[in-house]
């Protein structure tokens, strides 16, 4: 969750919640999902962007 998203404020108190607490924390930490490398490169010209519009109306199976 990002925390951007948490917009209350929250009291933790006492060991056991504290506890409860960061154990929390430390199990959403291992259950990340992987990540996966991906590559990719820049457009930074018309007659790129061309290309690569052919190749992904190729790829569609669109005849326009």
């Amino acid at each position: 969750m990002a925390t951007s998203s948490i917009t209350k404020n929250f009291v933790i108190s006492g060991k056991e919640q504290v506890e409860m607490f960061v154990n929390a924390i430390e199990e959403s930490a291992k259950n990340r999902p992987e990540r996966i490398p991906v590559a990719a490169s820049e457009i930074t010209d018309e007659a790129e962007l061309l290309e690569f519009m052919r190749m992904r109306k190729k790829a569609n199976g669109r005849k326009k």
